[in-house]
């Protein structure tokens, strides 16, 4: 079975910087292991990066989340160090919004029968994320792993969840 772990937005900003959250620290170790294991089992793995520009205050999304995050060339952009060295050799997508096409077409064209997603923000990237790989492959096995994600807030992480789930989205 053709297997794809996807790695969303482990960046620097999203887990201790200026939009982290105590539930993103958390989840570095997890996805990390999680990571290890797909290289081992020859899995492959793609990581995405949000990325803005020195404009975010402008765009639409900065106006409706007035948080200046992921710049590109910023400290804040970079993956987390530990998920930085497990990047090494794979592919990494650049996405100005939440869900990338890139990754989508990408994933239809490789015809994956298994994708699973880790990673930030559950409620806001990772499903964005997932209902796009959904909607590319209706066929394949779509997973997003609980205990490997975050939410902006425990309560949007569990609603972002069971939206998933219904989506026939399966938790890992």
């Amino acid at each position: 079975m053709k297997k794809l772990l996807v790695v969303v937005d482990m960046q620097k900003d999203f887990i201790d910087g200026a939009l982290g959250t105590e539930e993103a620290v958390k989840i570095v170790e997890p996805v990390a292991a999680k990571i290890e294991k797909a290289k081992a089992q020859g899995e492959d793995i793609i990581f995405t990066k949000d990325t803005h520009y020195k404009d975010y205050l402008m765009t639409q999304e900065g106006r409706k989340l007035p948080v200046p995050h992921c710049v590109k060339g910023t400290q804040g952009w970079e993956l987390d160090e530990r998920i930085r060295e497990l990047a090494h050799g794979c592919r990494i997508l650049e996405k100005s919004s939440f869900g990338s096409m890139e990754l989508a077409v990408l994933a239809q064209q490789e015809d994956y029968e298994e994708i699973e997603l880790a990673g930030l923000c559950t409620d806001i990237c990772v499903i964005t994320n997932a209902l796009l790989l959904k909607t590319a492959l209706p066929e394949a096995i779509i997973k997003v792993d609980p205990f490997c994600c975050a939410g902006v807030t425990p309560e949007s992480h569990r609603n972002a969840l069971e939206a998933m789930r219904t989506c026939q989205i399966e938790l890992a």
